[in-house]
């Protein structure tokens, strides 16, 4: 019996319930991210995606091997040849950090595993951890129910999911957990004001600043929502608290990153929270003047000084800036404000696809239902604002305009936007399945009968507003109020269930393919597997000296230097645009012109991509004009843009294209060979499968170059370079030289030899010698 009463006591209490409730939602929203993030491995193997994470793959491997000490002296004498790489101090270490300890962790509990393996999981293990602390987050700004909806929502958006699938082992895969982690602290240390709460922010903060140059995101967001707090008149001693020591413990911490360094006292990005640490410290101040001070003396005072301080402020920093202590604003920040400026002023970062203006499908493709439900959720916090929710307005503002500018900042946008979707939720699902039984009855009790037939004494009046009696509305459950209820409920769970679907099509299709390994269907539904890039990788690992130096457009820089382990001259860092542009100077110059460039650089191989015939379109012809651009940039007088381009102003690769592009490097080394191909009978010889056309020029034979290797599918193209091209007969003058050197040498020795003999036999030695 007291079993039983137990039982019944558990299952009346309704916290217990929600725990095991929340728990439970939690749980199964980590392992659904998890699991939706492994279609790639369970498709292909287990292998590092993309370009960038072969570099991190690369550095942490290193790591691990060498230490951490060594790790941040690393100097790469394999990148960016001849200058090489210092890696420790030019990178974010967080997520090398990040995998290191796990594998030492589990290294100390003797469970064997290969730190490989570690990096390629480690994103869909963090995507759990960002599940939790936006629960957490929306938690504080609204109530449980709309933090689980978040908690999902994230799980399987694939806005954030294109930067965390299995094998993307990407700065972005931790960096959104740490961004959403130190905004929730952030709102903890505003609710209560605590140096407890405040201090783990700035914690949390030296993560974000360790593992993402997104950082800058925070600190710049932070320092608005305090600005804008005490534009608002919403001033509190715990604002105070909570930005101080946020500041001063987050400067001091985030200047330990080798590669942010002075930073933040030194660029025009972080002047921001500067000033707004000043601001706030003026502000209590004031309010401590206020105290003793005459409203008359204080006026006078907060006039003066308000005058002082900003001429002050004004002439330090234009001072500063003009003696070049503080930066100026970087072509990345005037990048963002204008869309135009990039490609003119700086081609590299406009030739990412990434950093192109989003278009709309972009923003379905990626949030899908959540775009039209989340400003729904920015309209109820308005309407009942508070401190913490005019962050998360602000958050939504900025983050939406600048994920309009560049499609790689959708990843910023995407979870605030789960975050006040799951608010817009929660907020209707809460009015649409409250249950108004308990309510009615309640009322009709507490309410006199007299009054009940009063009321139906005035027919006239109470027609006229709800033109049928409330027995004919409610009924008994089954009227129209209960019918609307229903129909609403249904069409959330409609769009939740539709949501799901997309997520799971678009993460399995569009985001779960390895650069490296290319995949197409055969007309019986089969799937066949195009694996040119580690081919091509392999056999120069397999083929080529360890000295060997490969020129490629700097693309492909991190998969040589991971796969193949070879020199490159430029890479995915592009911290050198003038050694880039060199490179694409090569690429657009006739043969003759650029054999004496990678003669300069001490260019063994050159590799290329080819698409033509297979329809990849993404090889080195498409992207051919930025190559271009970014050499007129730094060569303007050898390399125009208008010459590739036909007199209509056309990019073409047939008979009618620019004579400067048939003859280029890039063009010859990506169609050598290709004039004798034909593919199929409907097609002549020649046919380029990615531009539809045939090509221009095919019969020609390459003269400083020599077709090394040519993948099997011809995606991947490696040439050898020849050497010079008088070295041969420089060879035979040496061996002609060294040949009359010898002759001579003998000829004297012998007469030496015959003038001895004679002194020997009492004769005068001969005059004349050889």
């Amino acid at each position: 019996m007291a079993d039983a009463g137990n039982i019944r006591s558990a299952l009346a209490n309704p916290t217990g319930w929600q725990s095991l409730i929340i728990f439970t939602v939690l749980t199964l929203a980590w392992l659904t991210g998890f699991s939706s993030r492994l279609f790639a491995v369970i498709r292909f193997e287990s292998i590092i995606h993309e370009f960038d994470p072969w570099f991190n793959y690369r550095s942490t491997h290193y790591m691990v091997e060498h230490g951490f000490y060594n790790f941040l002296n690393w100097f790469d004498e394999r990148a960016w040849y001849p200058l090489g790489r210092i890696v420790g101090g030019t990178v974010y270490p967080g997520l090398m950090v990040t995998s290191g300890c796990i594998h030492w962790i589990l290294s100390f509990l003797h469970i064997t595993v290969h730190i490989r393996d570690i990096c390629v999981f480690l994103a869909p293990v963090f995507s759990g951890l960002t599940a939790l602390s936006t629960y957490f987050l929306t938690k504080e700004l609204w109530n449980p129910g709309a933090g689980l909806f978040a908690a999902c929502f994230i799980a399987i958006v694939p806005g954030y999911i294109s930067r965390s699938v299995a094998g993307s082992y990407d700065n972005e895969g931790i960096a959104i957990f740490a961004l959403m982690f130190t905004y929730y602290l952030w709102i903890k240390s505003v609710k209560s004001g605590s140096l407890y709460w405040s201090a783990f922010t700035a914690l949390a903060y030296f993560y974000m600043v360790s593992a993402w140059g997104g950082y800058v995101f925070i600190i710049n967001l932070i320092p608005l929502h305090v600005f804008v707090l005490l534009l608002m008149n919403r001033y509190s001693h715990r604002v105070y608290v909570a930005y101080s020591t946020f500041y001063t413990v987050g400067l001091i911490l985030s200047m330990q990153i080798p590669f942010v360094g002075f930073q933040p006292i030194r660029t025009s990005e972080h002047m921001a929270a500067a000033g707004v640490f000043a601001l706030i410290n003026a502000y209590a101040c004031l309010k401590y003047l206020q105290s003793i001070l005459s409203a008359k003396a204080l006026k006078q005072f907060f006039i003066i000084s308000v005058a002082v301080t900003a001429v002050v402020v004004f002439i330090a920093v234009v001072g500063l800036t003009y003696l070049g202590y503080i930066a100026p604003w970087s072509g990345r920040f005037y990048s963002l404000w204008d869309t135009g400026y990039a490609k003119i002023h700086i081609p590299i970062i406009a030739s990412v696809s990434e950093h192109q203006p989003t278009t709309w499908v972009s923003f379905f493709f990626d949030l899908h239902i959540l775009i039209a439900t989340f400003p729904a959720g920015v309209w109820f916090c308005i309407k009942d604002i508070n401190d913490e929710r005019v962050f998360i307005v602000l958050y939504a503002i900025s983050a939406v305009y600048f994920a309009g500018v560049m499609v790689r900042l959708m990843l910023t946008l995407t979870p605030v936007v789960c975050v006040l979707s799951a608010i817009a939720f929660s907020q209707v699902l809460s009015i649409y399945l409250k249950d108004d039984t308990k309510t009615e009855q309640s009322a009709s009790e507490s309410q006199p009968r007299d009054n009940t037939e009063k009321l139906y004494d005035k027919p006239s009046k109470v027609l006229k507003k709800s033109q049928a009696p409330s027995d004919e509305i409610e009924g008994d459950g089954e009227g129209i109020g209960m019918n609307i209820k229903s129909i609403v409920v249904v069409l959330m769970m409609m769009m939740l269930m539709l949501f799901a679907v997309h997520c799971t099509w678009v993460t399995s299709n569009a985001y779960s393919s390895p650069s490296i390994v290319l995949s197409s269907g055969g007309h019986d539904g089969s799937r066949n597997i195009l694996d040119d890039f580690r081919e091509a990788y392999y056999w120069l690992r397999q083929n080529t000296d360890d000295k060997a130096r490969v020129m490629s457009w700097w693309d492909y820089g991190y998969q040589i230097a991971g796969m193949a382990n070879r020199t490159t001259l430029v890479d995915n860092n592009t911290w050198n645009n003038s050694h880039i542009a060199l490179v694409g100077k090569a690429m657009s110059s006739n043969e003759t012109a650029a054999y004496e460039i990678m003669r300069s650089l001490d260019v063994n191989y050159v590799l290329v991509i080819f698409g033509g015939v297979i329809g990849y379109s993404g090889d080195d012809i498409n992207k051919f004009l930025w190559m271009v651009r970014i050499a007129e940039g730094e060569h303007p007088r050898d390399i125009r843009e208008s010459d590739y381009f036909t007199q209509n102003g056309e990019f073409r690769v047939d008979n009618a294209g620019s004579k400067t592009l048939l003859n280029c490097l890039m063009y010859k080394m990506s169609y050598y060979r290709f004039g004798d191909l034909q593919l199929d009978m409907r097609t002549p010889p020649g046919f380029d499968r990615t531009r539809n056309v045939e090509i221009g020029n095919k019969y020609f034979k390459l003269t400083h170059l020599e077709e090394a290797y040519t993948t099997e599918h011809w995606l991947v193209r490696i040439y050898k370079v020849k050497d010079l091209a008088n070295r041969p007969k420089l060879t035979k003058l040496k061996k002609r030289i060294r040949h009359i050197t010898t002759k001579k040498t003998i000829k004297r020795r012998k007469g030496t030899i015959k003038d001895k003999i004679k002194v020997i036999k009492g004769k005068r030695p001969s005059k004349k010698r050889t």
